[in-house]
């Protein structure tokens, strides 16, 4: 089953987080400045996942 990622920027400029296919389950919710840190982090390669 493939990565089903959703990502929502909140009108108070929060950022949730939560699995497509479990709507009803876990939110996470970010700062701007929480998201913008884990996105710089994803774009350094900061959190590469091992293969194995």
């Amino acid at each position: 089953m493939p990565d089903c990622v959703e990502v929502a920027f909140l009108v108070d400029g929060t950022v949730a987080v939560r699995h497509s296919k479990v709507p009803d389950g876990h939110v996470l919710v970010f700062t701007p400045g929480e998201w913008d840190a884990f996105a710089g982090g994803v774009a350094d390669g900061e959190f590469r996942c091992p293969r194995g």
